[in-house]
């Protein structure tokens, strides 16, 4: 279990992370979901999912069609709650392993001021991998939802789904794209690194500027991007595919046996090597604003989450005071309900039925002393 001190800053850079990504999902999905569909309509086309005249010939045609035929604005949110659920934990996790192995990494260095290339490769690579686990499921899901394959199931018709047609490992189906895919943000981050260090002055590292943010990650992302596109294609096909456990056994020997290596392979031998970068205008497009968006709300979240963790440790360092008063206060409301149970005591003529009032007053008394006192002491505990 890693040291506070190592986990609370590693914890608020994952905080801001999942805030930015989730500003920068909700202003792109509409790009993705065109994305999504264009990677995966040769496959659509050719399981007979989609007729020939159904196939959208880029992202503006892509666009007008589903506005026109889908039912306007709201086809283009299709999955976005799951999808912001999934992409959220993903950043949460991903930045969470990031920051932490790097600062292990840096404190192994004798802190020095930045990771050799191999290094901030691997840590990338292996915060990557340690997210993709837990959010893969989530993943297949939200691609069946985009791609209209679901046809309206919700989540949990869509789990079970897809656990009848592959198993329980189907859940998992594309998490080897996603182990190479890790190659994405470590390679977007490594770059990211190399040109702050190379454009920005050192002293400025930390804090380099909204724009010069936003331009760094956006080109970094860019160019990774590039890099890992075809290995997308692949693992989308591979995630709205629903071929069974026993089709996959027939067609591979084993399930593990249909890599993400053999779908690259299979799609550049049956279509082409162009097939591999359908829809790549659109997805260089949307990896631009969309990182530069998500690095740049992140920093912006993450001086507020400082900013709050400071006022909180300012308000704890009052609690002292606070305590005292409210123990005045106790002691000020005891006083009150003496005063007045007294004064009210000595006006009550001495008969029977007076002296019924005297007890229902003195018992009235003990019973508001009660409630208020327990009032007061619950309160204090709160406090504590």
């Amino acid at each position: 279990m890693p040291r506070a001190s190592k986990l609370l800053p590693s914890i608020g850079h994952a905080a801001s992370g999942a805030g930015g990504t989730i500003v920068s999902t909700l202003a792109t999905y509409p790009l993705d979901l065109v994305n999504t569909r264009l990677k995966v309509q040769r496959q659509l086309r050719a399981d007979g999912s989609i007729g020939p005249e159904d196939a959208y010939k880029g992202i503006a045609d892509a666009f007008r069609t589903i506005y026109s035929k889908e039912g306007g604005l709201s086809a283009f949110f299709a999955g976005l709650g799951p999808d912001l659920l999934k992409s959220a934990a993903d950043s949460f996790l991903f930045f969470l392993f990031y920051t932490w192995f790097r600062a292990r990494r840096l404190r192994a260095r004798n802190d020095a001021p930045y990771l050799s290339a191999l290094e901030e490769l691997a840590v990338g690579a292996v915060a990557g991998a340690c997210a993709k686990a837990f959010t893969t499921p989530a993943s297949n899901v939200v691609t069946r939802q985009q791609t209209g394959s679901s046809n309206g199931r919700s989540f949990g018709e869509i789990v079970a789904d897809i656990r009848r047609e592959k198993g329980l490992l189907g859940l998992w189906a594309g998490y080897s794209a996603s182990l190479v895919l890790t190659l994405n943000p470590s390679t977007t981050f490594f770059l990211q690194q190399m040109l702050k260090r190379a454009l920005v002055p050192r002293e400025d590292w930390d804090a380099p500027g909204a724009q010069i943010t936003f331009i760094l990650a956006a080109v970094s992302k860019s160019v990774a991007t590039t890099l890992t596109y075809p290995f997308q294609i692949a693992k989308a096909r591979v995630q709205i595919s629903s071929s069974s456990v026993e089709e996959r056994k027939k067609n591979k020997g084993s399930i593990v046996g249909d890599t993400i290596f053999a779908m690259v392979f299979r799609i550049a031998k049956t279509e082409g090597v162009r097939a591999l970068y359908d829809g790549i205008g659109g997805e260089l497009l949307k990896a631009f604003f969309n990182h530069g968006t998500t690095m740049l709300s992140k920093d912006i979240i993450h001086g507020l989450i400082v900013r709050l963790y400071f006022a909180i440790i300012a308000a704890l360092k009052t609690y002292p005071r606070l305590k005292s008063r409210l123990r005045e206060r106790r002691r000020g409301v005891t006083r009150s309900l003496q005063r007045g149970y007294l004064q009210a005591s000595s006006s009550i003529i001495a008969t029977e039925t007076g002296q019924q009032s005297v007890r229902f007053i003195m018992n009235a008394y003990s019973s508001g002393e009660r409630v208020v006192l327990g009032a007061l002491s619950s309160s204090q505990r709160k406090l504590k």
